[in-house]
């Protein structure tokens, strides 16, 4: 657990100050080369503006799979097999470039990616990377429940991801899109200590003409600072003529509905639940803020949910966070008689953990 002290006073605690960064822009739409590239620039823009923390939009690379609302899954399928094609193994060459960006820049960075399973084809994660300013990458978290439409697209992960992360700049957590509407998701990163979260999404012009991305997105980063008294970093992607041209083509109402207005927010709020900054509505840019963790500390003498402000004795959240895996193998032979699936069980369920893509503990 990282410790945070006043040089003259060693006895006092305090808490990190820096400045983050939340970028809202367009993917090098299925281009994980050129993406990854756009990528390693905008953090060397975001450092050079002083950014510690930089936040990247769900599945930026190589980019969202908008067939799956204006077409039919049939239609769809080819376009999957290239998004599948497109998409990036974790760990693997893509991840290491982003990952050398943050070691050269000394921040750490929050990236959505489309992950390809480690074994066999056609299973694919929305995975959200968290590396930090030495370049190590600390968490893979896969998006718990694909939303809506999403589903033709994404796997759901499991609770092994579902976790707050110790670094120099603080306890740091992350979801994408929709899990910022799961309360108990939420909740969960805010009992584990999150101080600092990213909420990464996707513009998102084909939902119900009543829905409004951008306020959903704002009402969403408010209540999850203000209930858990942190600072929250929205950073969604924006749609770019390159995705219209690509998705629509000559279909009259897929373009229209692409190129709805109002679908993309990007903005930074405080453990208040107000903005930090005037947000980016549509275009793509890049939006700072200056971060002290020691404003979380007064506003939760009113309301600790993850402590003096909660009954445990009445409510109780059990998290599973053991990995699923497609398939237990228990290797080993029989020991004094006792079956060799219950002597493996124990080294197999640990090297399980150690297999699974979604534990930063692996080889990265």
């Amino acid at each position: 657990m990282t410790t945070w002290t006043m040089p003259d006073h060693p006895g006092i605690k305090t808490y990190p100050r820096f400045t983050a960064a939340a970028v809202q822009a367009a993917p090098v739409f299925l281009d994980p080369d050129a993406t990854v590239g756009k990528v390693v620039s905008l953090i060397a823009e975001a450092a050079g503006n002083g950014a510690r923390l930089v936040a990247f939009p769900e599945v930026f690379v190589p980019g969202y799979p908008y067939w799956n609302w204006t077409m039919t899954p049939v239609q769809g399928s080819a376009w999957f097999e290239r998004l599948f094609r497109a998409s990036v193994d974790v760990p693997g060459p893509h991840v290491d470039t982003i990952r050398a960006a943050a070691r050269e820049h000394r921040v750490h960075v929050v990236i959505g990616v489309n992950e390809r399973a480690p074994r066999g084809v056609g299973t694919l994660y929305n995975t959200v990377l968290t590396i930090d300013e030495d370049g190590e990458l600390i968490g893979v978290h896969r998006k718990l429940v694909p939303t809506w439409a999403e589903k033709l697209t994404w796997a759901p992960g499991d609770g092994s991801s579902l976790r707050v992360h110790d670094t120099a700049i603080g306890p740091l957590g992350a979801l994408a899109c929709g899990e910022n509407t799961n309360t108990l998701a939420r909740y969960t990163l805010l009992a584990d200590g999150e101080l600092v979260h990213v909420a990464n999404y996707i513009a998102l012009p084909v939902a119900p003409d009543d829905y409004d991305m951008v306020e959903a997105i704002k009402v969403r980063a408010a209540a999850h600072s203000f209930e858990g008294k942190v600072f929250s970093l929205v950073s969604c992607s924006a749609i770019s003529d390159e995705i219209v041209d690509a998705v629509a083509g000559d279909d009259e109402a897929a373009v229209k509905m692409l190129r709805r207005p109002h679908c993309a927010f990007t903005g930074i709020f405080g453990p208040d639940g107000r903005l930090l900054t005037d947000p980016l509505i549509d275009d793509e840019g890049i939006v700072y803020a200056d971060i002290d963790l020691n404003r979380c500390i007064q506003p939760t003498q009113m309301h600790d949910i993850t402590g003096h402000y909660n009954r445990f004795d009445v409510f109780d959240l059990r998290v599973d966070r053991r990995p699923r895996t497609p398939v237990r193998l228990l290797d080993g032979p029989a020991v004094d008689g006792a079956p060799a699936s219950e002597q493996a069980a124990a080294s197999g369920e640990r090297r399980e953990q150690m297999d699974d893509p979604a534990d930063p503990r692996r080889e990265a």
